[in-house]
């Protein structure tokens, strides 16, 4: 079960960034450490994106933009996360690396979600 919950996050959160952006990361993993939520994809950055970026300026136009984006739809994520885990999100953190096109998102929860899948696997599930 507790795989199978890191593999839904990845799926939807593949699904929700395709249908923001127009296109997915190149792959994303999902980590339930207890009550804490952290998804690292790797890939996120458009042809634009990556063109723009070649410059100091257009790195730091970059990740305004991609700042701004994750404002306008944190709440949607939040709830995804919320939906799927069946625990509240306290919280949310989210940033991309312009150097390396990875981003980061983590999502803090109001319960114990390791403890409450049981017992788990040491592998996690990437999503390619």
């Amino acid at each position: 079960m507790y795989s199978k919950m890191e593999s839904a996050i990845c799926e939807s959160f593949i699904k929700f960034q395709r249908e923001l952006i127009g296109k997915g990361p190149e792959e994303t993993r999902a980590y339930v450490c207890r009550d804490i939520v952290i998804i690292r994809s790797k890939g996120v950055l458009t042809k634009e994106e990556k063109h723009v970026a070649t410059t100091r300026k257009g790195r730091a136009l970059v990740k305004q933009l991609r700042q701004e984006l994750r404002e306008t739809y944190i709440e949607k994520a939040e709830d995804m996360i919320s939906q799927l885990t069946q625990c509240k999100v306290i919280e949310s953190h989210g940033d991309v690396s312009i150097r390396t096109g990875e981003y980061i998102e983590v999502y803090i929860l109001d319960c114990d979600l390791q403890k409450k899948l049981g017992n788990c696997k040491n592998n996690k599930p990437v999503v390619r």
